[in-house]
């Protein structure tokens, strides 16, 4: 939430002709005092700015699908193994995947929402008079906010085929369609669309420090060029077909080139974005509610505290501000245990990623965490101003869509599958991450590797370290084929916790971890360690124990994702609400 401007926002109807919707709830905070067509809307600049608002009004349906339930469980994340499935969230974060899931429709609709208002703002705002003939100031911002609407639409496109694979498409509004009900359409024709489309937005765009207003929660430029190559790479990766195989398409190489040139580009652009050299000034700058003044987090869904956002509610540690009720508590999904012993003791990363604590409600004393139930660090509620919260479960943290860091790792990728091991661009950029992770020590980050299948194997194991928690690894591991293989090895891992096997004996790791029990921080025994065996005696005065290797019971094992399929769940079903309305949309994939 960062000075959020409010519009009037048009009338228009959903692709599928279910419904029709008259306002944004968040983005805007007021309604509108009118239904305006279309006419009216695109005579003024004012208007055609209130139908690209009303776009972005659309990126509220994010805080559910997209960033709550639909990214989880992977090897990164995995869900609260206690609960009854229930249709919904449990179901999705535990692979019980079925059409009638509730938590399916309302993204799918959603999405399709976003999608037409787009196609509306794109037809109409190059035909208003003002984009050829207007003011220089005039044609600037009207070609601004036609990138902006180009941008979001393939922003919806791109989410519709990571979670659901083929899917319908028109790029003209429903208002002009003779037939609402579509067949879908092969999704590398899609993806070819939004990519030449985001081609012509990063034309029309300025970049972030010519923007003037508010750019984090606006597309920029370099929005549209780092929005541009992630499409491009999962164009050019494996993806679910109706072969009930993961596949890719033989011309990959020309997607990855795509990729590659855009994040050159915007290595080019230091001036306008770059890593904070902080990883946790990163995510204090967001659960501050304030913009990251390097550029690292290139674009952002606004949320508003109060209304929209749960941010650190779902996800992170348990809090509460005085007088009002308890926030928080990673009651829906947790760091794995794997992941947290993935960090080297010297990186950075492992203490902003994990949260090993929950505050007393009544002392405000910290308390700390079982391993098994480690709560998600980079947003948590303690970090937020507590006075503009009132007590609901709404933060108001943005939601990172993008991040710099991301941009020199998709490069450093690109570069080494292009010519066939790591180029001196792909070792810099990839050391500039990793530097960045162990406090600005180069001589911290070990070697990086010569050959392309081990520097490949590393750029994995950095986006782990890098985007754990932030909804981008388990796609991940679906365009490299590996989520199947990855799921399988954290099993494996948490067997090896339950048992205590190397390297998880009771001699190698602590069974529990002693932490100061009467402190507002987090405090740890000096003598403990996450890296050795319990200390032997009598645990000290003023401390108390915490579950460690021994939290990892059956019960965690058994809860970590048991239902998945591979070659199945990779994609979700189609929601039956929506093949309700539309008899050509087939069920693929073994649902």
């Amino acid at each position: 939430m960062k000075k959020v401007r409010c519009f009037f926002i048009i009338s228009l109807f959903m692709f599928a002709g279910l419904i029709n919707f008259t306002a944004c709830k968040h983005y805007l905070d007021i309604k509108p005092s009118a239904k305006l067509d279309e006419e009216y809307v695109f005579s003024t600049i004012s208007g055609a700015e209130a139908a690209v608002i009303g776009i972005y009004s659309q990126l509220l349906i994010y805080q559910n699908g997209p960033i709550r339930f639909f990214p989880y469980t992977a090897d990164d994340v995995m869900a609260n193994y206690n609960g009854a499935l229930d249709n919904a969230m449990r179901s999705i974060h535990r692979y019980d995947l079925r059409p009638s899931n509730t938590q399916l429709g309302p993204t799918f609709d959603g999405l399709y929402v976003g999608i037409d208002r787009a196609n509306v703002c794109i037809r109409e705002i190059p035909l208003m008079s003002m984009y050829t003939s207007g003011s220089i100031q005039q044609q600037e911002g009207l070609k601004r906010l036609l990138g902006e609407a180009l941008t979001l639409r393939a922003l919806f496109y791109f989410d519709l085929i990571r979670n659901w694979g083929d899917v319908p498409a028109s790029f003209t509004p429903a208002s002009e369609q003779t037939d609402l009900f579509l067949e879908k359409t092969d999704r590398q024709i899609i993806y070819d669309r939004i990519i030449k489309d985001l081609a012509q937005a990063s034309e029309l765009l300025p970049w972030r420090n010519d923007a003037g207003i508010d750019v984090n929660e606006r597309i920029t430029k370099g929005a549209a060029k780092a929005l541009r190559a992630r499409i491009a790479l999962y164009a050019g990766g494996y993806s679910l077909r109706k072969s009930r195989v993961m596949e890719r398409v033989s011309n990959w190489k020309d997607y990855y080139r795509i990729a590659n040139q855009e994040c050159k580009d915007l290595d080019l652009r230091r001036d306008k974005h770059t890593l904070n050299p902080s990883f946790e000034g990163v995510f204090k700058t967001l659960t501050s509610y304030k913009i990251e003044p390097n550029g690292e987090v290139i674009f952002e869904i606004g949320f508003s505290v109060n209304n929209a956002g749960m941010l650190g509610y779902f996800d992170g540690p348990r809090y509460q501000y005085p007088g009002m009720i308890s926030l928080g508590g990673a009651a829906q999904i947790f760091l794995t245990p794997s992941t947290f012993y993935a960090f080297e003791e010297e990186d950075q990363r492992r203490d902003v990623t994990a949260a090993p604590y929950q505050t007393n409600f009544i002392t405000s004393v910290r308390i700390g965490r079982p391993l098994s139930t480690l709560p998600i660090g980079k947003f948590r509620i303690d970090w937020t101003n507590p006075a503009l919260n009132s007590g609901t479960l709404s933060t108001g943290i943005n939601w990172p869509i993008i991040r710099f860091s991301d941009v020199l790792l998709m490069l450093a990728e690109t570069e080494n599958a292009l010519h066939e091991g790591p180029t001196a661009d792909a070792v810099r950029v990839f050391e500039e991450v990793r530097t960045r992770a162990y406090g600005g020590d180069a001589t911290g980050i070990g070697a990086t590797p010569t050959n392309e299948i081990d520097f490949q194997e590393s750029i994995e194991k950095e986006r782990l370290l890098e985007f754990s928690g932030e909804g981008i690894r388990k796609y991940d591991l679906i365009r490299w084929n590996k989520l199947a293989a990855k799921i399988e090895e954290t099993r494996e891992e948490l067997i090896k916790m339950r048992d205590k096997t190397t390297p998880y004996k009771t001699t190698e790791k602590p069974s529990n971890m002693r932490y100061m029990n009467n402190s507002f921080e987090l405090i740890w025994h000096s003598a403990s360690s996450f890296y050795a065996a319990t200390p032997s005696g009598s645990l000290p005065s003023g401390y108390a124990n915490v579950g460690w290797i021994s939290s990892i019971t059956a019960a965690v094992v058994e809860g970590y994702a048991p239902f998945f399929e591979a070659n199945k769940n990779e994609l979700l079903p189609i929601p039956q609400t929506a093949r309700n309305v539309n008899p050509k949309l087939t069920q693929d994939y073994g649902y």
